[in-house]
């Protein structure tokens, strides 16, 4: 069988682990409980950077740097491959009426990264359709969004065309096969699958796997709900972020407004006050959008973690058990550094950051 790793979980960071291993030719079996990319991959706005990344830790922010670098040409690639694509498009970032101003810019200049303070007035100029009642605006150039849910499906259709990988869809996974104290397969709904390897990439249901070997994994869903409406193209030439709410404009004049953050388990009904407050947000933020169809209203369950810092690399004392989850917030801003340092790991090669801060040894 060669070397056979089963990765759990086909969202983003499954898909793209997969991917990793399987271009250098390893056998891998991704097996999914559901349908391919259609829990927090595909709820997520897709804003290529934390929300607010000068709030973060630099484990969060060293991926999400190695990974803004390198999603345009992942979206190339992926595009010439599959004919799919993901559609990064660089659009800019506006946060207006900062609490922590200073520490955005400050944080900034310490990281060398081109985000400044703009005139209102020239904000209002560059996005005309914004609302009147902002008196502040800071603006990062070069910030992209990806259309996650075209990312996802060109992602699935680069592992299709490998002969060295297999994808099971309603295929959940109930637990582990172990000899001592190595793991060495998984136990489906399908029955029995052996492995070299198995990584679990199952996001919000990751600490419930784990559990099943009576690890403690602090890992755990938050709902959050977004709605898209559609409008002219160009009414929205960029990403908008206030009172902890963003504007996303896609391509085709398609613009997310989200989220919320929900406590609630792993309930993902979208609700009639979410949809009200998302609402009255957008038109906050953007009066045109007082008349605009809402096409969508939906919800997911984000990964929960302590900081936002993701697990990834081998559990101790669990030989050939492997992590890539936790990701919280950033699940598609983090994945392709996360799954590059996963495949460096695991390949034994030089790794693209330094794995220390998301070792799972010493955080379980």
């Amino acid at each position: 069988m060669g070397h056979l790793t089963v990765v759990v979980g086909a969202g983003v960071v499954g898909l793209l682990s997969a991917l990793r291993l399987a271009e250098v030719g390893r056998q891998v079996i991704i097996l999914e409980m559901g349908q391919t990319g259609r829990e927090a991959s595909w709820a997520g706005g897709g804003i290529v950077s934390p929300l607010y990344p000068w709030r973060y830790s630099p484990a969060v922010t060293a991926l999400a740097h190695w990974s803004q670098d390198f999603y345009p040409q992942l979206g190339r690639a992926l595009a010439e491959q599959t004919g799919i694509d993901p559609q990064v498009y660089e659009t800019g970032l506006y946060w207006l009426d900062l609490d922590d101003e200073d520490e955005a810019l400050a944080w900034a200049q310490r990281e060398g990264r081109p985000l400044r303070r703009v005139p209102m007035a020239q904000a209002m100029a560059a996005v005309p359709s914004l609302g009147e009642g902002f008196s502040r605006a800071i603006f990062m150039q070069g910030v992209a969004n990806v259309r996650n849910p075209r990312l996802l499906q060109a992602l699935r259709g680069a592992l299709m065309q490998l002969p060295n990988v297999t994808l099971l869809e309603q295929c959940p996974v109930e637990g582990f096969l172990q000899q001592g104290s190595r793991v060495v397969g998984v136990r489906t709904a399908q029955g029995d699958m052996h492995a070299e390897q198995v990584v679990v990439a199952a996001g919000a249901w990751s600490a419930e796997l784990l559990a099943t070997l009576g690890l403690a994994l602090p890992v755990k869903p938050m709902k959050g709900q977004m709605i898209l409406f559609k409008c002219a193209e160009g009414f929205l030439p960029s990403m908008v972020l206030a009172k902890r709410r963003y504007a996303i404009p896609r391509r085709d004049g398609h613009i997310l407004v989200g989220s919320t953050l929900e406590d609630v388990s792993f309930d993902k009904t979208p609700t009639e006050d979410a949809l009200a407050s998302l609402k009255a947000t957008a038109v906050e933020l953007l009066p045109g959008l007082a008349d605009a169809e809402v096409v969508k209203h939906w919800a997911g369950l984000r990964p929960g973690s302590p900081d936002g810092v993701p697990y990834i690399g081998q559990v101790p004392g669990h030989e050939g058990l492997w992590l890539n989850c936790g990701h919280f917030r950033n699940g598609l801003v983090l994945a392709p550094a996360s799954c590059q340092l996963l495949a460096d790991l695991m390949l034994q090669r030089s790794p693209c950051v330094d794995p220390a801060p998301y070792a799972p040894a010493g955080r379980l």
